[in-house]
């Protein structure tokens, strides 16, 4: 199994038979330099979307039409891209689980907000979500874009996630601090890989911090494109 960072909020994850993108934004994200996007997206099977934020969701209708990926995402989130072209894959709700191939995903809680601009307004795009995948032996917690939340408790207590891949960034979602507090609150990680920083200056730059505080946990800053093995 693979874990990459496709920088920002943007994952790609080899598990399974699958090979899943998590809110690939590739076009004008300032960590994906342009001759690396074919590599970032090549061989992919599913695209699933955290939330409506540009950040997460502007690439997928693109990218959906451009490789025939079915796209998944909270039910409201899901019609709108499927309106505007993308494949249709699953418009499912939290606490739903779907199969993708050998692995699973369950749509839970995030504590965030959901839109898109459309025609210079906010339009509602469903609730803001986190994804439990599984596969290969492992449980993953991708929390999506979101703050510290009680809701942690039971996602760490019922799935029980050995790794974990949470923002942390500050400004937009938890920072190393928080992070930091809700991983050993909430859960019992063995790797935890930190996301949605580094991107622009009111991000934090670095991951020191979280490691610093969580000595018995496997703290791993990702790279750009460079793959995470388990």
């Amino acid at each position: 199994m693979n874990i990459i960072w496709l920088g920002h909020g943007s994952w790609r994850i080899e598990i399974e038979d699958q090979i899943l993108l998590i809110d690939p934004w590739v076009t004008d994200n300032p960590m994906m330099p342009d001759d690396k996007v074919d590599a970032a997206l090549d061989g992919a099977t599913h695209i699933i979307v955290t939330h409506g934020h540009f950040d997460h969701s502007h690439d997928i209708v693109d990218i959906s039409k451009s490789r025939d990926l079915p796209v998944s995402a909270i039910f409201e989130l899901a019609a709108y891209l499927h309106s505007q072209g993308a494949k249709e894959g699953h418009g499912w709700n939290k606490g739903g689980t779907i199969p993708l191939g050998k692995a699973t995903a369950t749509l839970v809680p995030a504590s965030h907000s959901s839109s898109l601009v459309i025609d210079g307004r906010g339009a509602y795009m469903g609730a803001e979500c986190g994804v439990i995948l599984k596969g290969e032996g492992h449980t993953i917690y991708l929390s999506g874009d979101t703050t510290i939340m009680a809701d942690m408790e039971w996602i760490g207590d019922y799935y029980k996630p050995d790794i974990g891949i949470l923002s942390a960034g500050g400004y937009y979602t938890m920072d190393m601090e928080a992070t930091a507090y809700a991983a050993k609150r909430y859960f019992n990680f063995d790797t935890l890989i930190p996301g949605h920083y580094r991107t622009f200056p009111a991000l934090e730059q670095s991951a020191e911090k979280l490691a610093a505080a969580l000595p018995d946990v496997n703290v791993i800053e990702p790279e750009v494109l460079t793959p995470i093995t388990f």
